[in-house]
């Protein structure tokens, strides 16, 4: 129980409580009649919650399903090596609702968000599609949902925030939704979409690039993802070591912190446990 507690507060698991709860009772109960709920359980009710459900009758072929591995690899990859992309959590090549398979990260709780962070999170969102252009030469339908979320990022820094440097300090943001009428002229919508183009054109080619220089561990990463069909954040560990990456005295503070808590409270919760036996 504390695990599973630990767990979703580290990794920001959502849709806790009557959900997940309904999920657990519901699957896990009804169908295999079991009389506790394990941590298994939980990382199951919250890959159907957020993924949807497993699709196991879903054919898919070798060719398909490497490129998928490689495809996950790929933003594993390219997360790891990338000081502000989120650090990954978990990833599947297991087919689950649409999706033929999927990467999690542990958001960070930021209040604002420079520009590096945000090429940093595109970049990252690119390595997918990256992975398969370096290790195949051959690029699919896969990356659909990557370049909607890079699209948007890219408009919104260009758009909304001003952080182009063609545009300037700018926001046409449109808090009402009406936009009838575009606030700019031809030549600057002409200018925009020069900006976005650019922009995730140059987070793409930074994706290839960090896909190159870690070739030889991003195979051996796609290899154990097909053979274990889901890794963990521990497995990236392993090939890549540590992310290269200093966390800043008040991230360790917190990190301590939290981990001493923790502590604390297990070891309560198993004084309490041995009190009542």
């Amino acid at each position: 129980k504390i695990q599973t507690i630990q767990y979703a507060r580290e990794n920001k698991v959502p849709f806790l409580g009557i959900c997940l709860g309904m999920q657990l009772s519901m699957v896990e109960y009804a169908r295999n009649d079991k009389k506790s709920v394990y941590h298994q359980d939980f990382l199951d009710a919250t890959d159907r919650i957020v993924g949807g459900l497993e699709k196991k009758n879903k054919l898919i072929t070798i060719k398909e399903k490497t490129t998928v591995a490689y495809h996950e690899a790929g933003h594993a990859t390219v997360g790891w090596m990338l000081e502000h992309a989120f650090p990954l959590v978990k990833v599947t090549i297991v087919p689950r609702g649409q999706s033929l398979g999927a990467a999690w990260y542990l958001p960070e709780e930021r209040m604002l968000v420079s520009k590096q962070q945000m090429l940093d999170e595109m970049c990252a969102t690119l390595g997918g599609r990256a992975a398969e252009k370096v290790s195949f030469d051959v690029i699919t339908t896969g990356a659909l949902s990557d370049l909607e979320k890079v699209m948007k990022q890219a408009r919104a820094m260009v758009m909304i925030y001003g952080l182009s440097d063609k545009i300037g300090n700018v926001s046409y943001y449109d808090p009402q939704g009406q936009g009838f009428t575009k606030p700019y002229s031809e030549k600057t919508a002409h200018i925009i979409d020069e900006e976005i183009s650019k922009i995730i054109e140059e987070q793409y080619k930074r994706a290839i690039d960090v896909i190159e220089k870690n070739k030889s561990k991003l195979n051996e990463l796609a290899e154990l993802l097909l053979e274990k069909e889901v890794i963990f954040g521990d497995d990236l560990t392993r090939i890549f070591g540590e992310r290269p990456f200093v966390k800043s005295p008040i991230a360790i503070s917190n990190s301590k912190k939290k981990e001493a808590e923790l502590k604390l409270k297990a070891k309560e919760n198993s004084k309490k446990n041995t009190e009542e036996e």
